[in-house]
């Protein structure tokens, strides 16, 4: 089934190319079925390139989903063109009245910054207390994980020695939960990150479990044992040359990066990298949107409030 997208989103042509079913508004309005309903918190300075990764994976399923892209409106955007934000996305003031099955909140650039010196933290911040009550579940993904754990739980983020910047093996450690059926007994995923979070720190909150991890990585999964909250430390959204143009912007700059770690084939950065993570992006996605969003949310957005008050 399709992903209900804005007419004329960039994203819909490559998708559209790769044989994946996007219905633009104009056809989804005659549809009479009850669709997904997600919001997307783009806090990435490339916003087309993240929509795309992450439509891709919404629409591998054969339930319709509609979406909505959300700007910060207190953080001005340098990498995106002011017409393509006015166009597609929406801010706070215009989505905070409505509901939504699930939330999808990216990562950012600044992860390196204490939490409370990002410029649309206390934004960020009201749109997660909003969420609660408005949004069923929500799915945090590298820093907005750490935000969301921080906000959330009062858990610090750690900053590593060196840059983690790869692919890396974990392993599922509740193979039998929901948003894990299906995986193999170990998966790849891409991490680019420079933080990460202490996994004694999450073992002393009772309503936090810890679903995967890595021997290099550590904690790599993590939900709230309500379903409502996940949080993934690396980018199983990322495509098989995300890390590829990250190491060559940061080479260009002059920054010295290493090598991706199990990226390119014999550590050879002329050759093309080995996409090994798709299938368990597609089902990580795939699981959430069933088990969590059309399974369990209700029929009707509105009792969403009932569910929070009986927490």
């Amino acid at each position: 089934m399709p992903i209900k997208v804005a007419n004329d989103l960039p994203a819909t042509k490559i998708l559209e190319s790769e044989n994946i079913f996007v219905m633009p508004e104009k056809r989804a309005i005659t549809q009479d079925i009850r669709p997904l309903k997600i919001i997307i918190v783009n806090l990435m300075p490339t916003k087309i390139v993240t929509e795309t990764q992450l439509l891709r994976l919404l629409g591998n399923s054969p339930l319709q989903v509609d979406i909505e892209l959300l700007q910060m409106a207190s953080h001005e955007s340098k990498n995106t063109s002011k017409k393509h934000l006015t166009t597609f996305y929406k801010t706070f003031d215009e989505i905070k009245d409505r509901k939504f099955d699930g939330m999808i909140v990216t990562g950012a650039p600044v992860e390196l910054l204490p939490f409370e010196e990002v410029d649309y933290w206390d934004e960020l911040c009201e749109i997660f207390e909003w969420a609660k009550k408005n949004v069923y579940s929500t799915f945090f993904i590298c820093w907005g994980a750490q935000a969301g754990l921080y906000h959330h739980y009062g858990i610090g983020k750690v900053t590593y020695d060196k840059k983690l910047s790869g692919v890396y093996r974990h392993r599922p450690l509740n193979p039998l939960h929901p948003l894990l059926r299906g995986f193999d007994d170990e998966f790849y995923c891409p991490h680019s990150r420079n933080t990460g979070v202490n996994h004694d720190d999450l073992q002393h909150i009772e309503e936090l479990e810890i679903l995967a991890a890595g021997d290099t990585t550590g904690v790599s999964i993590v939900c709230n044992k309500n379903g409502r909250q996940f949080f993934i430390l690396g980018h199983f959204e990322y495509d098989a040359d995300t890390l590829a143009n990250e190491y060559y912007r940061d080479k260009n700059k002059g920054i010295n990066p290493e090598i991706p770690y199990n990226y390119f084939p014999n550590n050879d950065v002329t050759k093309k990298p080995v996409m090994t993570w798709r299938s368990s992006a597609a089902l990580l996605y795939y699981n959430w949107l069933n088990y969590y969003l059309y399974q369990q949310t209700p029929y009707d957005l509105e009792d969403l409030k009932k569910l929070y008050e009986a927490e």
